[in-house]
């Protein structure tokens, strides 16, 4: 019996491809955190607020919608 320098049973390797991560630049970047915090800020005032002077529709529809949000966050509605 002769044995053969190649082994039957291994793969063959497989190329890769390197994974190229895009840098992005910060100015950019910061525009999406303004965007965000700015958006983030308009929820939190609706959450927060008790339909006073500072409301933006009449009734109390806003305050039921984010009833236990108000809860959650430590606001007291009652």
């Amino acid at each position: 019996m002769s044995q053969s320098s190649a082994t039957p049973l291994a793969a063959p390797a497989i190329q890769v491809p390197a994974i190229q991560v895009p840098a992005v630049p910060l100015l950019q970047l910061g525009t999406w955190v303004v965007f965000f915090g700015l958006l983030a800020m308009l929820a939190i005032f609706f959450v927060s607020a008790d339909q006073g002077a500072l409301s933006l529709f009449a009734g109390n529809a806003v305050h039921e919608w984010v009833h236990d949000a108000r809860h959650l966050l430590g606001y007291p509605c009652h």
